[in-house]
C-alpha cells in the first residue's frame, strides 16, 4: 500500500473522529494537490449546518475551491473515509478531481463502485481514478461503532 495514501487517509480518520464527538456520521475527507500540498481538510457538518449537503467531501472541495479561486479542483486527489455518495461523486465528477482514495465501502449509498459506479460511466465527461481499501478496516470499524451507539 502506497505510504502517502495511508498517511493522508489518517489524516482524514481524525477529520472523522472530529464529526463523531459532534454527534455527526464519522465521515472525514482530505484534499491534496499534485504536489502533495493539503488543500482542505473536512468532517460530516450536516447536522451543525442544518445542510443536507455538508458532507466532508463536499465540504473539503468548497473549502479547497475556495482557496486556490478556482472551481476546477484539477491534478486533486481526495482521500476519504468511506466510499462516496451519489452528490458527492456528482460534486468530484463536475470539479474534475482526478482521484478519490477511500478506506471502506458503502454498500447503501456508494457511487463509487459498491452501488453505483461513476467513475466507470461513460456517458459522463470525467472519470476520477478510484483507489479503495486504504486503512480499510479502521475506517470500518468508525461507522460500525457509531451505528451500533446510536442504537443503544
Amino acid at each position: 500500500m502506497n505510504k502517502k495514501h495511508i498517511e493522508f487517509m489518517r489524516l482524514a480518520i481524525k477529520e472523522a473522529k472530529k464529526a463523531g464527538q459532534k454527534a455527526e456520521v464519522p465521515v472525514g475527507a482530505v484534499l491534496v494537490a499534485e504536489s502533495g500540498d493539503i488543500l482542505s481538510l473536512s468532517h460530516n457538518q450536516a447536522i451543525t449546518l442544518s445542510d443536507p449537503t455538508a458532507h466532508a467531501e463536499i465540504m473539503a472541495l468548497r473549502k479547497a475551491a475556495k482557496k486556490i479561486l478556482n472551481y476546477r479542483l484539477l491534478s486533486t486527489t481526495l482521500y476519504v473515509t468511506i466510499e462516496p455518495c451519489i452528490m458527492c461523486m456528482g460534486a468530484i465528477v463536475h470539479a474534475r478531481v482526478a482521484r478519490v482514495v477511500f478506506g471502506a465501502q458503502d454498500f447503501k449509498w456508494g457511487a463509487a463502485g459498491s452501488l453505483y459506479n461513476f467513475a466507470e460511466d461513460v456517458r459522463l465527461n470525467h472519470r476520477p481514478e478510484i483507489i479503495d481499501g486504504v486503512c480499510q478496516d479502521e475506517c470500518r470499524a468508525l461507522m460500525q461503532e457509531f451505528f451500533r451507539s446510536k442504537r443503544i
